[in-house]
């Protein structure tokens, strides 16, 4: 066998890495243009898939106060605010519900605990059967219901007192999204009733139409907003005087 001449460890390493020919070295060039290139076009992780931190937090020093920020003007409701500042948006906000076979005590339980003075009375399929609210338990009608049937006032159930869907009287969004808040006071006491559903499609005269409830208003919300705080107990009729006196003011 024929002895070759050994070449040494660097010689070796040093022609390994010497082009063979132009388009080994045009390869090589282009191989390393492309590893870049994915490197830098690498897109972060959108905000929802970052891990979450939590924020600092500073303890109270002695000595430091604290005041609550006013409403600035800009901010704060009035008689000629867009109607929807008012309105309560259900695309927003969980709408809260009760069910027909509900009895009244309970789903007076239920606004007191949610802090609202109306529920949605709703089928297994939320289809809304009807609107119950204070007034309706609070008032002559549960004590008529009893005296009629013969029952005891824990007896009796939503169904008695609520209104029926069919009687409800509703604004349609696309109306109520070019009127004011006063406008909607205004339409709320000639009807005399403290709430109003919005929908959000025109319903037809078809038996098998169905519309969206996108929203509600409530008398006593209006008045929170625009700076009033209603009692327990007030009057319809002095909740408007109290409210057509801010508007006026």
């Amino acid at each position: 066998m024929t002895a070759k001449n050994p070449a040494s460890r660097e010689d070796a390493a040093a022609a390994n890495l010497e082009p063979k020919h132009e388009d080994d070295f045009v390869e090589r060039m282009f191989s390393g243009i492309g590893h870049v290139s994915e490197v830098r076009l690498a897109q972060p992780r959108p905000p929802s898939e970052e891990p979450y931190r939590p924020l600092r937090q500073l303890k109270a020093k002695a000595g430091v106060t604290y005041r609550l920020q006013s409403q600035t003007d800009e901010l704060r409701v009035h008689a000629s605010s867009p109607a929807t500042d008012v309105m309560t948006d259900l695309s927003r906000v969980v709408a809260v519900t009760t069910t027909a076979r509900t009895t009244v005590d309970e789903a007076h339980h239920e606004m007191i605990k949610r802090g609202v003075r109306a529920l949605f009375v709703v089928d297994d399929g939320r289809v809304v059967l009807g609107i119950i609210t204070a007034n309706d338990i609070m008032g002559e009608r549960p004590l008529q219901v009893a005296q009629h049937r013969g029952v005891r006032h824990a007896e009796i159930l939503v169904s008695d007192v609520m209104t029926p869907a069919d009687l409800l009287e509703v604004m349609e969004l696309q109306d109520v999204l070019k009127v004011r808040v006063g406008d909607v006071v205004e339409t709320l006491k000639r009807s005399g009733r403290q709430h109003a559903v919005v929908i959000e499609s025109v319903c037809a005269d078809s038996t098998s139409a169905s519309c969206t409830v996108r929203g509600i208003f409530s008398l006593t919300q209006i008045a929170r907003q625009l700076g009033l705080h209603p009692q327990i107990g007030h009057s319809v009729a002095r909740t408007f005087a109290e409210i057509e006196a801010a508007i006026g003011a």
